[in-house]
Formats: C-alpha cells, structure tokens, sequence
C-alpha cells in the first residue's frame, strides 16, 4: 500500500486560491454607521490612519496640491464625527485621496450608488464580456427570427 506525500508549497486549485478583489474600496463592514456624514469621517479617519504617512505629511501634500494651507487641525475635524460642521469639499476630497494614496475612497463614495470602481487596467475585460452578452442575445434574436420564417414558409 503506497502513502500519499502531501504537498505543502502547491496551490490547490480548488480551494487554495481566492481570486483578488477587482475593485477599490474599504473591506465590507469596515466603515460603519448610519449617518452619512459619521461614515464619511470614519472613511477618511480610516484612509489617514492606513496610508502608512502622518497627518502633517498628508496636510502638506494637500496644501501642495491645492495651493491653500491645508493644517492638521482640520484634517482633524474631517475625521471627527463630533465635528459635523467641518465637511470635506469634492476639491479637498481628491486632494485628500492624492495625498494618500488611498483610492479605497473613490469605492467607498461608489458603494452608496450600487456602483463599483476597477482599475482602467479591467475596461478592456469588462468590455469584452458585455460585447460577449450582446453577441448571446443579438444570436438568439436571429434564432427566433429565423425559427418565424421557416415557420412561415
């Protein structure tokens, strides 16, 4: 009777691999709340803290980027939920996601229209697929019209 070696440093191809995530954002659950304004601090608090740069580093680049200060104080106040009358403007936002390099962010404002956002690197996949129904449904349209005319003959 022969044993089995097992083989540790090989990849079962059935459950030993998960395909990546395709598209940017938070991990599910991540960013919580029911307040929209408290999940938009809790994104950017979230984004700032896992960029892996202090915040004095982040207003800097911003305030590069924007030609305006931009101070740690009010990265602060776009990060507290307590602070509700300091709100992020779109400019400040992409400047924000700039300076982090944390594109999670772009997904987490598509999240809320049943959107997603990919990398420009997908397109040509996310084409290719739709060209690909359209072709199945453009076939069995000319199916059934062709079924109508050997019917009608």
């Amino acid at each position: 009777m022969s044993k089995r070696i097992r083989d540790d440093f090989t990849i079962d191809m059935f459950t030993g691999w998960t395909p990546p995530r395709v598209s940017v954002g938070f991990e599910p659950g991540t960013i919580s709340g029911n307040r929209l304004a408290s999940r938009i601090s809790r994104a950017i608090a979230t984004a700032m803290k896992d960029c892996g740069k202090d915040r004095t580093t982040i207003a800097g680049l911003m305030s590069e980027q924007l030609g305006s200060k931009v101070t740690v104080a009010t990265l602060d106040a776009y990060a507290s939920e307590a602070k509700d009358a300091n709100n992020i403007t779109v400019e400040r936002f992409l400047a924000l996601i700039r300076a982090t390099g944390k594109t999670e962010l772009l997904g987490f404002i598509a999240e809320d229209f049943d959107m997603s956002v990919v990398p420009s690197r997908y397109e040509n996949v996310i084409k290719l697929v739709l060209i690909d129904e359209h072709q199945k449904a453009v076939d069995q349209h000319k199916k059934a019209l062709q079924a109508k005319l050997r019917g009608a003959l």
